[in-house]
């Protein structure tokens, strides 16, 4: 999964054939489907509900075309007592690094944000300026690489987001490849990352199977 993002930093994509393909999910108990342009991933570590062994398209609906991404599929691989994130469109961009500009903000810790985070991702990092309620989260997130989400309050919108990701980029090494998911209803995060110099590659979709983490 690492490597299929990594070539798609790179413009270099699945061939876009209908199929899909299974690996292991990169954290324990987190599993998800992530799709390219007619192609999709599944990492997960359970059964699959009909599908056949080794990849292709096949009677059980999965395809990469949509088909992996059917909310009934979703329903089914996380079960009655699952939890479901929603699909999110996925980008990448690269770090930037250089002399870091946001600190770390231990005081934030509670944010929702960091909460989701935690629940989700490995080696938290709660970031932010030297004052204010502007957070950047980095962790060990999507296929184990460096994923970014943050949050600015409603009063300190308009162009503030975009300032925020740039920066958090910087605290990243130079040429590393950092994701983010986004909700495409979330039009205003959304602009924010693609206005950073986040380019969507992609869609995926977190689940859990047994008990909700939220």
């Amino acid at each position: 999964m690492a490597r299929l993002l990594r070539d798609a930093a790179d413009g270099r994509f699945p061939d876009a054939d209908g199929s899909w393909v299974r690996v292991p999910p990169w954290r324990a108990g987190v599993e998800a489907v992530v799709a390219f342009t007619g192609f999709a991933v599944l990492a997960v570590d359970g059964p699959v509900p009909g599908a056949a062994a080794g990849s292709g398209i096949d009677g059980s609906g999965i395809d990469g075309f949509g088909g992996a991404h059917d909310p009934r599929l979703i329903a089914a691989l996380a079960g009655p007592d699952g939890w479901i994130d929603s699909l999110d469109a996925l980008l990448v961009a690269r770090g930037t690094g250089g002399p870091p500009v946001l600190r770390a903000r231990p005081d934030l810790a509670g944010h929702p944000r960091v909460a989701f985070a935690r629940a989700v991702r490995d080696d938290v990092r709660v970031l932010g300026r030297a004052s204010g309620d502007e957070v950047a989260v980095l962790a060990r997130g999507i296929a184990g690489l460096t994923e970014l989400s943050m949050e600015v309050p409603p009063a300190a919108r308009g162009g503030t987001g975009r300032a925020l990701v740039r920066d958090a980029l910087a605290s990243v090494p130079a040429g590393e490849v950092v994701v983010a998911a986004c909700a495409p209803g979330n039009a205003a995060s959304l602009r924010t990352l693609l206005a950073a110099g986040f380019v969507p590659v992609g869609s995926s979709q977190l689940f859990r199977r047994g008990s909700p983490v939220r």
